[in-house]
């Protein structure tokens, strides 16, 4: 885990409590922070969240916040570049350049993310997936676009001529 790592994880309206414990679990193995954008369609007590998040829902720094307003107000404030992962994108995640300090989102398992949350995107990125086929699981999503974040931030501390 890298400590300097400004990455965070955002969670707009989960509404599945083992999804959200799965991506909060990658946060903390990964080293990345998350904040969660109430309402969730469960409470934080739910066993299923419990059980899929296990004793890593203490490893991670988790902000959560009243409204995306509020979540709005506070990335804003902290100059924060907003990515969102939604099947709605147009740049393969793969050939967008992430940044130490980018917050990633990812939409709610059964909607997806509000038009109001594309439009204060300052990116909208996709994983293309086979013809036909609509989606993968949010925290499958999550986990493929957190790793190539990582990687290029990485590749970024080491400079052009690292290997």
């Amino acid at each position: 885990m890298d400590p300097a790592l400004n990455l965070t994880l955002a969670l707009y309206q989960p509404d599945i409590p083992q999804n959200c414990g799965t991506m909060l679990r990658s946060c903390a193995c990964l080293g990345v922070s998350a904040a969660i954008i109430e309402p969730a369609g469960f409470d934080a007590s739910d066993r299923n969240f419990r059980r899929s998040g296990m004793d890593y829902l203490g490893a991670v720094p988790v902000e959560r916040h009243v409204s995306f307003e509020a979540f709005e107000a506070s990335r804003r404030a902290a100059g924060r570049r907003l990515v969102l992962l939604t099947t709605k994108g147009v740049v393969p995640y793969t050939d967008f350049s992430f940044a130490d300090g980018d917050i990633l989102m990812v939409g709610r398992e059964s909607a997806g993310a509000p038009d109001h949350v594309h439009a204060a995107a300052d990116a909208r990125i996709v994983i293309p997936l086979r013809p036909g086929l609509r989606s993968l699981n949010v925290a499958v999503a999550a986990a493929m676009a957190l790793g190539e974040a990582i990687r290029q931030i990485a590749a970024s501390r080491e400079g052009p001529d690292a290997q």
